[in-house]
Parts: structure tokens; sequence; C-alpha cells
């Protein structure tokens, strides 16, 4: 058994997010997601097949999981196969058999204490949104904001998310995680054109953490409060303090790092 550690890119917005969606007696459910859709092209390729008793034979490993809609440029996954493999034959052939809009772009051989999730330390995620009045015909499925917006104050107000805290006031209601304790080491803004980047980076993140900062900018800017209202929003603990929860088209996980 050999240990291997793929890059793997994706749009998200045809997939119930990145994992495999289980049933309560532990079946793949037929949601699509980018996981399953992997696992099977593995499975086409290495010719294994599914048994009744191992709905699963093949099983891949996520560095973490992203939200319906969520896309990826540097998600990183690691999974065991039986069989040695030549990187650039296994990328080409896997690739062929994956939907048009998953792709992996490496693979290379790790050691057997490597794992994608447990062994990353740094996760990069990135915002983009639009911010003009009027919508053009390649927008997509962008968030679009009208009011003017000071990119200054919003790096004044990113600013207060950076170091070791509990981030329940950023964490959606539904999550089952019970650690809301996190490092953030860059938040940032910047223009490019009529697009705002935002940046993110953290040793990890809760679900819809980064979606409900980047609503909590937003209400910030639309209500003109003093940066400092998101150290109160922060020290809250208390989800209700934040702002929404904006659309996943515009998140993009870019790299994991090890």
């Amino acid at each position: 058994m050999t240990r291997y550690s793929f890059l793997i890119q994706y749009q998200g917005r045809n997939y119930a997010g990145s994992q495999i969606q289980l049933d309560e007696n532990g079946k793949e459910q037929p949601t699509p997601t980018i996981q399953g859709e992997l696992e099977r092209a593995i499975c086409t390729l290495t010719g294994v097949q599914k048994t009744p008793n191992n709905t699963r034979p093949i099983k891949t490993v996520f560095s973490g999981r992203t939200d319906t809609g969520v896309n990826s440029t540097g998600q990183t996954v690691h999974v065991d196969l039986d069989n040695k493999i030549v990187a650039s034959e296994f990328i080409k052939s896997v690739n062929a058999l994956l939907p048009k809009d998953i792709s992996i772009s490496d693979v290379h051989e790790v050691s057997d204490d490597f794992h994608a999730q447990k062994s990353a330390r740094r996760r990069h995620y990135r915002y983009v949104f639009l911010n003009r009045n009027q919508r053009k015909a390649f927008d997509g499925d962008l968030l679009r904001v009208e009011q003017e917006l000071n990119i200054e104050r919003m790096n004044d107000a990113l600013s207060y998310l950076i170091g070791v805290h509990d981030f329940s006031s950023f964490k959606n209601s539904g999550s089952s995680n019970p650690y809301p304790i996190c490092e953030i080491y860059e938040a940032s803004c910047w223009v490019n054109d009529d697009m705002v980047v935002v940046d993110i980076i953290g040793n990890r993140f809760l679900y819809n953490m980064v979606r409900i900062i980047i609503g909590t900018l937003l209400e910030i800017e639309r209500k003109n409060e003093n940066p400092e209202y998101m150290k109160s929003v922060l020290d809250a603990l208390d989800r209700n303090k934040a702002g929404k929860t904006v659309c996943p088209s515009g998140l993009t996980l870019l790299k994991v790092e090890y």
C-alpha cells in the first residue's frame, strides 16, 4: 500500500460540497460531491469494484471540507493505493474520467504518516465580489455590491481578526464543530478594477466562517460602523451579532500549506 497526495481543482457550483454525504447507515447519498467523483474515477482507473459490504473501497481524505458552491485551486487530498503509479500517466487518465469542472494537477508519493487534513498548517481562502452599480453579462454568480466601499476601513476591520480567537460569532448555527478556536495569520483586502478581493489565511476554519466574515465586513460598511465593530462582534461569541452569510460563488480555497 502506497500513500499519494493529490492537488485538485474544482468549480463548486454543481456539487453539494467537497465531502461525500452519507446516510444514517453509512451509505453514500446520490447527491454529487467532489470526493464522490474523484473516488469513482480512481476506482474506474484502478479496476477496484464496489461491493455490497464495501461501498467505498477507495477512500480519499481531503485537507478540509468546502461548502456547496465553493471552488478550489489548491485542495489537497491523500489516498492509499495498492499499486505504484506513474504520476504523469495517472493525472492524464484520472482527468479523462472526471467531469470537466474537476481536475487534478499534481500527484506525488508521501510518507505513511502524511495526512491531508491533520498535517495541514495553513489554509488560504480568497473571496471575490464586484463593487459597481450595474451588472454585466459575464458577472456569473458573483456577489455584486452597489455601495461605494472604503478599502482602508475594510482592512482596518479585518485586522481585528488576526491572532488566536474564539470565532463562535462567525460559525454557522448548524455547525457540529465544538471547537471554535482558530488562528488567523493574515486578513486583508484589495481592489482590482471593479473587483474586491479578500484574502484570509489561517490554521483552520469553521463552517461558513469566511462567508460570515465577508457578510460582517459588508455590514460594517453598509452601516458606516467604526472598523472596531468587527472586534465587538468577535468578542460577543454570538452568531446573531455578525452579518449574513454571503453567497459561496466568490469563495475559493487557494492553497493548503504543510
